[in-house]
Parts: C-alpha cells; sequence; structure tokens
C-alpha cells in the first residue's frame, strides 16, 4: 500500500499542497482531479520526489521514503515512473534509444553514456514498444512521431523502468480525441493486465469518470473530495472546480451521449 500522510508543501509563502493525506492500495487506478493550480501536479512531484515535502510522510509498505537521498532516491524514482504532458523525449534520438533511456538506473554508467546496450536491454525495449503497436517505429526520430504517439514513447520508456507505480500528469492534456483514447487505453492496460498503480492527474472529467476506479478531488492544496466515480454528484463537481463547473459537467454530458450514440449505432449495425 501506498500511504501519503499529512503531506505538505508551500513555495515560499504559498502553500501548494496542504495536510494530503490517503492510502492507495496495489492496483488501484486513481484519479486526481479539479481545477488549474488545484495541486495536482505538486502532489505527484512530491511522491516521485522531484520536489522535496514540506512536512508529512510518503511510505510504501512500511517503508518510509520521504528522505531517501543519493542510490535510493534514484531507485526510488525508478519505481515510480513518471509520465508528463511534454512527453520529455529527446527527438533527434531515434525511438528505440528513447525508450532504452529508462533503463539507465539498471545498467552501470560508462555503457548507459555511450549508448553501449546489451541485445537483452534492446530486446526489453522493443517488447515494451510493440506492446503499445510502435515496434515498427523503433528506428525513427522520435520528433517525426505525432503527439499520441510521442506520449506511447513515453510510456514504454516508463513501462521498462519496471515501475511498481506509474504517476501520470495530465498525460493527454495536449492530445486530439483519438490519441486521447489510445493513450489512456495504454494505461487502463498497464493497469489491469500488469496490476500496476496508476494515479493520473486529469482536468477532464469524462476521462476520469470512464477510466478511473477512484477519484481524488482537490483544491487549493486539499482534499474535498475521495470516491468513487458515481460518488461525484454536481454538487462535488461545483465546490471543485467553481465558476468552470457549468463548463465541466457540460462537456461530461455531452461526451456521455457521444459515447451512447456511438455503442447505439455499433448495435444497429
Amino acid at each position: 500500500m501506498l500511504r501519503i500522510e499529512n503531506l505538505g508543501k508551500r513555495f515560499g509563502d504559498k502553500a501548494a499542497l496542504t495536510g494530503f493525506s490517503a492510502d492507495i492500495v496495489h492496483g488501484s487506478f486513481v484519479g486526481v482531479i479539479g481545477r488549474s493550480g488545484a495541486g495536482k501536479s505538486t502532489l505527484l512531484r512530491c511522491i516521485n520526489r522531484l520536489i522535496d515535502p514540506s512536512e508529512g510522510r510518503i511510505i510504501l509498505d512500511g517503508r518510509d521514503v520521504t528522505h531517501l537521498r543519493g542510490k535510493a532516491l534514484r531507485d526510488w524514482r525508478a519505481s515510480c515512473g513518471m509520465i508528463f504532458q511534454q512527453f520529455n523525449l529527446a527527438g533527434r534520438l531515434d525511438v528505440l534509444t528513447n525508450v532504452l533511456m529508462g533503463r539507465i538506473n539498471h545498467m552501470s554508467l560508462v555503457p548507459s553514456l555511450l549508448k553501449m546496450w546489451p541485445e537483452s536491454e534492446k530486446l526489453l525495449a522493443l517488447r515494451a514498444l510493440d506492446r503499445l503497436d510502435l515496434g515498427d517505429f523503433a528506428g525513427q526520430r522520435a520528433e517525426s512521431l505525432s503527439g499520441g504517439q510521442q506520449q506511447r514513447v513515453a510510456i514504454a520508456r516508463t513501462l521498462v523502468q519496471d515501475p511498481r507505480i506509474i504517476l501520470a500528469d495530465e498525460p493527454v492534456a495536449s492530445l486530439d480525441p483519438r490519441n486521447t483514447a489510445i493513450v489512456m487505453d495504454a494505461l487502463r492496460d498497464l493497469n489491469r493486465d500488469d496490476g500496476m498503480t496508476v494515479i493520473c492527474n486529469l482536468h477532464s472529467l469524462e476521462l476520469a469518470r470512464a477510466y478511473c476506479s477512484r477519484l481524488i478531488g482537490m483544491k487549493a492544496g486539499r482534499i474535498v473530495f475521495d470516491g468513487s466515480p458515481d460518488m461525484l454528484t454536481d454538487e462535488a463537481v461545483t465546490d471543485l472546480y467553481g465558476l468552470e463547473a457549468n463548463d465541466v459537467l457540460d462537456t461530461a454530458e455531452a461526451a456521455a451521449r457521444s459515447s451512447t450514440g456511438r455503442a447505439d449505432l455499433q448495435s444497429a449495425a
């Protein structure tokens, strides 16, 4: 179990995260929702230890990882694979090399710096690409791929880290609807098929309801909702999104009608 106890983060006088506490069981798909600036990204960066929390603890299976340093910290970051909105790929390098970068923590320093990848590592990366339907693109430069393909490369890179937890920070915010579905399906498959814990920041309420088994709603750095998607009432959405609530609800309802319409057409066919 991942246990987060009274986690807080301050940037100067501003509190980005305050008193965040939650127990997340292994194999969960948790969506973190709320307006921009609610503290969602800060939460994931604290869990991964990209930034240090100002207070509180992060505990995995009884082990306190809040103050790890050196190799222990690098190992922790490898076990908490991060997927970002911006992909963070080396555009001029080929896709296979980008994926292999996820194995650096598993190799000695000199071979990884010289890109002297053993065949076993290359095969591991190719299997990850095949799983995400990208095996044919292994030799292409990453910058030549579409946004959705690049995000799947980023997921493959995370996959070869052999993580226990995937932390996805608005992974589909810059993608079109088709690629959004492909990327979210890939995360759902890793959760269902591999039992990986996925914690995913999402601005889209319809995506959160469609893919996540649990939703945590944040406002001003605090938890204001924690429950299953069917427990998220219109009143809770209004509390979370404020003036944006009507737009969020209208978008979610339109998506639901569109999904129902597609299902009816497929049934008729």
